[in-house]
């Protein structure tokens, strides 16, 4: 039997595009390794606190903008299924979102094969196979991958095989009682570690060759999060502990016990150093596992080997019909934007799901008209950028299209920028494509300092020169970039005013379209 798709992962990504292929009659299944949804959050994060939002009480009575304010509930026609109603938790617990992937799978009827590990896959005639771990095959017409990124990502440092590893370390603080340790990594899974064993241990060093950079600062997510940076207090404020900027450069057990750690300070003076340490935690990220993948489909890797290089459909570069979602995705937009996180990849899910049905289905994204006026797509690209979950958890990824046709247009929602400059939904003599976008002079400013002048809110005059997110609509015209408008930014982020936001818009689209 050869099916139209086979989605390896029951994750957060592999349950919602399942949810969408069976709502919409597909030949699907699902193959996921472990005993039930969800696998990789009933181990990590190794200290069981999401820090991805869950926040309860929005003030909205509308669902949709209430989603601005969920990081972790999946997208469904069902309203019962909102995260929300599981914890009231602003950083909510792995458990509870364990719980939710489960009720998610079995309300929406998805049909996966749990206890299915696929152990090699390979792909003839335009055909997948899949062997899994009991010598069963599965076979498809296409493959989405939807396994995360699932391997622990460990530095190639000599002798880096004698320190614990973050998958497996013992998190009970007590262990590290009056130790002196070493995290090596510098991302939210390695602070979280320090932080955690800051009341036990005697010295806590978190060491990594990049500049630590502040999410609140640089606007991703997947940069240092407050919630987990007490221990920058405990560094500046001279309390035993340090972030090491600089690189390892070999680990050696110690003959007095421990380790001996040479270190290359990236920034002073002396640049090697020999540290010493009673443990080792490493704590480097994950990576993806392309080891299943025989020589006949083998996809491209990317960012050090670490992500599967994909197109503007979310497909392999070099492998035909093989399609990625969820976390992987990050590879498009590499520490910039939301595909690596819940709340920004529940809506690539769902524009993968149309790119597969405008591809294989012959069922066009879906479009409503309106009239090709000025003011009729003026007001229709307004509405969106104040109401839209998927413009501003995608914000500078996903973006609404109008495309006029004489005097009618037709109007499509949270298509994938890049795939629209690809080509993907056709020419077309005008198009205009609004996202939400910070300003380009964000990075490296602090957001807090006075001192530094900013565009005040609602300042039409110096609406391009905004730094907060904002609506940017860009017209093209026969594919090329003719035009680019910046709606002046507001502080409650409501774009809706008149004379600030609507009527220069409107002269935009009528000078584009004149």
């Amino acid at each position: 039997m050869v099916r139209d798709y086979l989605i390896i992962g029951a994750g957060p990504a592999g349950l919602q595009l399942a949810a969408s292929l069976e709502r919409d009659g597909r030949d699907y299944v699902v193959l996921e390794r472990g005993n039930g949804p969800g696998t990789f959050f009933t181990r990590f994060p190794r200290h069981r606190q999401l820090i991805s939002i869950n926040k309860v009480n929005t003030g909205y009575s509308d669902p949709e903008l209430s989603l601005r304010m969920d990081w972790n509930s999946l997208l469904s026609d069902d309203p019962r299924l909102l995260f929300t109603r599981y914890s009231d938790d602003y950083f909510p617990r792995a458990d509870d979102f364990v719980r939710y992937l489960a009720d998610y799978a079995e309300k929406t009827g998805v049909r996966v094969e749990y206890g299915t590990e696929v152990v090699r896959v390979s792909r003839a005639d335009g055909v997948f196979t899949v062997l899994d771990g009991a010598g069963r095959t599965w076979r498809a017409r296409r493959i989405i991958v939807a396994t995360g990124v699932s391997r622990l990502n460990v530095p190639p440092i000599p002798g880096i095989e004698l320190a614990e590893r973050y998958d497996d370390f013992d998190t009970d603080p007590a262990s590290f009682t009056n130790q002196r340790v070493l995290v090596v990594g510098k991302g939210n899974s390695a602070f979280e570690t320090a932080e955690s064993l800051m009341a036990k241990a005697a010295v806590i060093h978190v060491a990594g060759p990049h500049s630590l950079k502040m999410a609140w600062q640089t606007h991703f997510v997947g940069h240092l999060r407050a919630v987990n940076n007490n221990f920058l207090d405990s560094y500046q404020l001279k309390s035993q502990n340090a972030v090491l900027d600089g690189t390892v450069e070999s680990v050696e057990k110690s003959p007095e016990g421990g380790f001996r750690v040479v270190f290359r300070y990236a920034r002073t003076t002396e640049r090697l150093r020999e540290l010493r340490y009673d443990r080792i935690i490493v704590a480097a990220g994950f990576r993806f596992d392309a080891s299943v993948f025989d020589e006949t489909c083998r996809p491209a890797l990317v960012i050090d080997d670490r992500f599967p290089e994909q197109t503007s459909a979310y497909e392999s570069v070099n492998v035909p019909d093989l399609y990625f979602a969820g976390t992987l995705t990050q590879q498009r937009d590499f520490k910039k934007f939301t595909n690596g996180f819940i709340h920004g990849f529940r809506y690539g899910v769902r524009a993968l799901t149309r790119i597969l049905d405008a591809r294989y289905h012959d069922t066009p994204w879906p479009a409503a008209g309106l009239p090709a006026t000025p003011e009729a797509i003026a007001d229709a690209l307004i509405a969106r950028v104040n109401r839209s979950s998927g413009l501003w958890q995608q914000f500078g990824f996903l973006g609404d299209v109008v495309t006029v046709d004489g005097d009618r247009a037709r109007y499509q929602e949270e298509v994938p920028l890049d795939h629209v400059t690809d080509g993907g939904l056709g020419p077309a003599a005008h198009r205009f494509v609004v996202d939400l976008e910070y300003g380009s002079g964000h990075d490296g400013v602090d957001p807090f300092d006075i001192s530094v002048p900013r565009v005040v809110e609602n300042d039409v005059e110096h609406a391009a020169d905004s730094v907060y997110l904002h609506p940017v609509v860009r017209h093209y015209r026969d594919g090329v970039l003719a035009g680019t408008h910046h709606l002046a930014e507001n502080l409650e982020n409501d774009w809706d005013i008149p004379a600030v936001h609507q009527q220069p818009l409107v002269a935009f689209v009528k000078a584009c379209l004149d």
